[in-house]
């Protein structure tokens, strides 16, 4: 038995909920994407929303003309506006990334993803930060300074990798840092301006960014890098299978920074975990299951310890860097499918909503917390295995002396939403009706259907002031419990007996 403590040991962080990801920026503009967030939004509610290609081709920012023998640079936000509207429209902030190159300015022709990303530094430098400049004083004169600068902006994504930053070269990220982060600082110095959101395995840049930025006396206001914990991609046609550390890896991979930076001139601001997964593929099927949703409840529980944010990569499936989704599960990043198909992991975020703002207690399979109504809630969740050998236990004991109040004595009304193999798990029921490719309507119904967590209620009694919350969780479950005191306005002469008419024995 756990003795949860009566007093709060502080308050639950809400960095998982500061920052969610999504595809690319022009995704917004369609109606499933749009769907998908006010649900999102509706149910767990995420501050800020960042992705790629704010400054790619299909935003159309960037149009190089000629006019009279010479070359001018129109510089166009008309779905910048429509974008950036449908985000706050929805209660979410943009997290803005600055990239990828637009054609007419890119010095190569490398490019990243289905949708070809250009991945080169800028054929002119002065012609970028113009870009960049023209941007920022767009949306300060449409939003307001005083909110835009509530908006972090980062420059570029992973420029570690060679696949989003061509040769992955890191004198010349350096170089496009510094002159993105003027040109920033020039349009408003109230600008927050960071990065370099480099990936797990960029060893050392993080140390010899702090330094260029110290020697070169450049702007940085908050740290970010990204976190993932799967092995190398083993490729079948339209997914792939990879190996996972344990989940610890990531709350490891959020506290380097801090680590890293420790008595360096950045040492000290804030860490934004731009990016974060198990698998970095959005094709790998593990993203779809159960075992997921109780493999990350201890890291969304705890990540707020170790950074300031921890972005979610991503709320969506509409989603095509490997190409248009060939299924409604395919192993998608997002929390939903398109067509608004709960996964298990939503619900641990949907979970996390509902918990409350004093923490009272938080062990490897449980997080305790209380609302200021004096409501309690308990999230818990079942062990895996994430080496894949196993298929984790097949149950789970849990229990908790919980305090509920000053009355010494009385009842708790009890709810428990429940997700597992079985239950709240769309992805077990779509294998279940043979894995369509494109579900009828009716099927999307069942789906949707499935998806819901499976809810009970019952009564519990307090003793001195504590209720015994027994719990046993099933292969794979990720369950909360709401805890509220009740005043039972049964009449006296109500009597479950006589439903049937009968005198009661």
């Amino acid at each position: 038995m756990i003795r949860v403590p009566t007093e709060p040991a502080g308050r639950l962080s809400d960095a998982w909920r500061l920052c969610v990801g999504t595809g690319r920026a022009e995704l917004a503009l369609r109606r499933d994407h749009q769907d998908s967030l006010a649900l999102l939004q509706r149910e767990i509610g995420f501050r800020y929303i960042r992705g790629h290609g704010l400054l790619s081709d299909g935003m159309g920012v960037h149009r190089p003309y000629t006019w009279q023998g010479a070359r001018h640079v129109h510089h166009s936000f008309t779905y910048v506006d429509q974008v950036v509207d449908a985000y706050l429209e929805r209660g979410i902030r943009p997290f803005l990334e600055l990239g990828f190159m637009p054609e007419g300015l890119a010095s190569g022709r490398q490019t990243v993803f289905w949708w070809r990303g250009n991945v080169t530094p800028p054929r002119e430098t002065n012609e970028w930060t113009a870009l960049v400049r023209a941007t920022l004083t767009h949306l300060v004169d449409r939003y307001g300074a005083d909110e835009v600068r509530t908006w972090p902006i980062e420059v570029w994504n992973e420029p570690d990798l060679p696949g989003f930053w061509e040769n992955a070269d890191e004198a010349a990220y350096h170089r496009l840092y510094e002159a993105t982060a003027h040109a920033v600082k020039e349009v408003d110095a109230g600008l927050q301006v960071g990065g370099p959101a480099v990936s797990p395995g960029a060893d050392g840049w993080l140390e010899r960014f702090a330094e260029f930025a110290e020697r070169r006396d450049v702007p940085v206001d908050f740290v970010s890098r990204h976190a993932y914990t799967s092995g190398r991609a083993q490729h079948v046609p339209f997914g792939v299978h990879q190996t996972l550390a344990p989940a610890g890896d990531l709350l490891d991979q959020f506290a380097a920074p801090h680590r890293e930076l420790k008595g360096t001139r950045l040492a000290g601001l804030p860490v934004h975990i731009t990016e974060f997964n198990s698998s970095y593929r959005p094709d790998n099927p593990v993203h779809d299951t159960a075992f997921h949703a109780a493999y990350l409840a201890p890291v969304v529980t705890a990540g707020g310890d170790h950074a300031d944010s921890f972005s979610y990569w991503t709320f969506s499936d509409v989603f095509e860097e490997t190409g248009v989704p060939t299924a409604p599960f395919h192993g998608g990043f997002g929390l939903l499918t398109h067509r608004q198909i709960k996964k298990p992991t939503y619900h641990l975020y949907a979970f996390m909503a509902r918990m409350g703002q004093e923490r009272l207690a938080h062990g490897g399979d449980h997080l305790v917390t209380r609302h200021a109504d004096g409501r309690v809630t308990v999230l818990a969740w079942a062990p895996v295995d994430p080496s894949g050998l196993t298929p984790g236990p097949e149950r789970h004991a849990l229990r908790l002396s919980v305090p509920v109040g000053t009355r010494p004595a009385g009842e708790v009304f009890v709810r428990r939403s429940t997700v597992d193999e079985e239950h709240g798990n769309a992805y077990a029921a779509w294998r279940h009706m043979g894995s369509p490719r494109s579900p009828e309507p009716a099927q999307l119904d069942v789906l949707r259907e499935a998806a819901e967590p499976s809810r009970g209620h019952r009564r519990l009694p307090v003793e001195d002031g504590r209720v015994d919350l027994a719990l046993t969780l099933a292969r794979h479950e990720v369950t909360l419990v709401e805890l509220t005191p009740l005043e039972d306005e049964t009449p006296p002469w109500w009597d479950e007996r006589r439903l049937l008419g009968r005198e009661t024995p």
